[in-house]
């Protein structure tokens, strides 16, 4: 299966949608530190750096997770590259989580 069918990629299009997907490093950071973001998604293409600051600002507040898609993968669902992402409903989250 390539990448422009993986389930996941149906998933955050649905998030999006439904307006609970957050995308770029700041903007997911800050709302998962409120607390307002149930799952964080960083793209397999994701530096080191930008994977271990948002694991460690995750840390004990919500998951945390590297998905098998790159910021290519996902250019359709932003206005501009991205490789973080964050789901802001639980029921969503866990549908993603789901394909990972």
């Amino acid at each position: 299966m390539n990448n422009d069918q993986h389930p996941l990629l149906g998933a955050l299009g649905l998030c999006r949608k439904a307006g609970k997907l957050l995308h770029g490093y700041d903007r997911v950071q800050e709302n998962a530190l409120r607390g307002k973001v149930a799952l964080v998604l960083l793209t397999s293409d994701a530096s080191e750096r930008t994977v271990s600051h948002m694991k460690d600002a995750c840390d004990g507040i919500v998951a945390c997770e590297q998905m098998p898609l790159t910021s290519a993968d996902l250019a359709m669902l932003t206005p501009k590259p991205a490789a973080v992402f964050g789901v802001t409903d639980e029921h969503l989250a866990q549908l993603c989580a789901k394909y990972l």
